[in-house]
């Protein structure tokens, strides 16, 4: 992330909050921020990747703990906004984005879901058990991920309790034929290794998508999310553009160096 863009952003949102409300003193009348922007863009890119806690960070930093969560809050919507990077420097901040990019490319794209474990809620709160996964059996959320056929990031987003099934096409289900014994045994024997077949091929395409969620559960913060629930899709699409940025970076590294 370049510092100075972010520094302006975070200093007009910034400034845009204390107008907002009704004011007793001046703008820039109180007291001076112990945490720059440097700080802060520090103190969340270590909370993300390692998931330090907010407590442990303000022992590093100096300051109370309230502190920190107000620096993250702060610096990770400018993170999530940035979108995703790709090698020809254009950055995809919609689902929108994506299918205009994909079309004028030609590329193709993979789509695919991941659960993210997240705390269970509090007893008595309403729709309690939509969190909870029917594949994990785990309080969790999903989350899209689309890929193209390299790996690279694209899009996450599209965030739903656990409970959500993932995205199916009915008439696409591959349903492995039942085994069956006595007549027309040699048909039934074709199809089973037809479906083999189809399944291995559908793995195999599977595996740059599977790759990125991998990059993606990399960061303790998306591995299990321990903070409030309304946060994560924020946090998904923080990670997803700080990962996006490091891919091109070293796509570039790489061409300047062959």
């Amino acid at each position: 992330m370049s510092i100075e863009p972010g520094q302006l952003q975070w200093q007009a949102r910034h400034q845009a909050a204390l107008a907002g409300r009704p004011r007793r003193r001046n703008l820039g009348a109180g007291a001076e921020h112990k945490l720059m922007f440097v700080d802060r863009l520090l103190a969340t890119l270590v909370h993300l990747r390692h998931g330090v806690t907010q407590d442990v960070l303000g022992c590093w930093f100096g300051v109370d703990r309230s502190t920190i969560t107000r620096a993250i809050h702060q610096i990770r919507p400018l993170l999530a906004d940035r979108g995703c990077s790709i090698t020809t420097g254009r950055r995809l901040r919609t689902l929108a984005d994506v299918i205009a990019y994909l079309g004028d490319s030609g590329q193709e794209a993979i789509l695919d879901a991941t659960e993210i474990r997240v705390r269970r809620p509090a007893a008595g709160t309403p729709e309690r058990d939509r969190f909870v996964s029917g594949k994990s059996r785990m309080n969790a959320m999903k989350t899209m991920v689309l890929t193209n056929l390299q790996g690279e990031l694209l899009f996450c987003g599209g965030t739903r309790p656990g409970s959500v099934a993932d995205i199916t096409a009915a008439g696409q289900i591959l349903t492995p034929p039942r085994k069956r014994r006595g007549r027309n045994l040699e048909h039934v024997q074709w199809l089973m290794a037809h479906h083999d077949a189809a399944r291995h091929a559908h793995s195999s395409r599977r595996i740059p998508v599977e790759h990125g969620i991998a990059h993606l559960k990399n960061w303790r913060a998306l591995a299990r999310h321990h903070g409030r629930r309304d946060h994560l899709p924020e946090t998904i699409r923080a990670v997803a553009a700080l990962l996006s940025d490091q891919r091109s970076a070293s796509t570039r590294l790489r061409g300047q160096k062959a």
